[in-house]
């Protein structure tokens, strides 16, 4: 049986995630960060970006901003403790994140956060984005952030990466 068509495209059809993943996710980025340095794990979030999620891509490509806006809904509602507004316009999708689940679960659980955990957003977002022609802009974290994903142009200033808050 063909599992039903979802904006996610992964096989797994339960309907939300386990956030102890939270937990695995935090130690290997710790990991790669003391036993490799700050570029080896951004190297490895812009891989996990343009290798993993390259089914993410390749939708993004034929779906354009609507697709990253149904991708985004459907991944932030299986996402437990999530609560993100995914808000579509004509020329951008922005994903304004009250509260981000993986922050909020190791908050709870009293776990040290690696510092620069919300980079890993944009990094693994930027190499989704760009086969499709997009890119994306964060500012916050720490717990809330604002995403925007637009149409790259040359008109658009990078990403500042003091624009995006460490996480503690």
């Amino acid at each position: 049986m063909t599992p039903p068509a979802t904006p996610l495209p992964y096989m797994d059809t339960k309907p939300h995630g386990h956030a102890d993943f939270y937990f695995a996710i935090n130690a290997t980025f710790r990991f790669i960060l003391k036993r490799f340095g700050i570029d080896a794990l951004r190297r490895y979030w812009k891989d996990m970006g343009a290798g993993y999620h390259k089914p993410v891509s390749e939708r993004w490509l034929q779906g354009g901003l609507p697709a990253v806006a149904a991708h985004w809904q459907a991944f932030f509602e299986a996402e437990p403790g999530a609560e993100v507004e995914v808000i579509e316009a004509p020329d951008e999708v922005r994903l304004e994140v009250r509260t981000c689940p993986m922050i909020k679960h190791l908050r709870d659980h009293q776990r040290e956060i690696v510092s620069c955990l919300c980079q890993h957003c944009y990094y693994v977002s930027e190499a989704m984005a760009a086969p499709a022609g997009l890119t994306v802009r964060i500012s916050g974290g720490n717990g809330t952030c604002t995403q925007r994903f637009l149409r790259q142009t040359a008109n658009e200033p990078g990403q500042q990466l003091d624009n995006i808050k460490e996480a503690a």
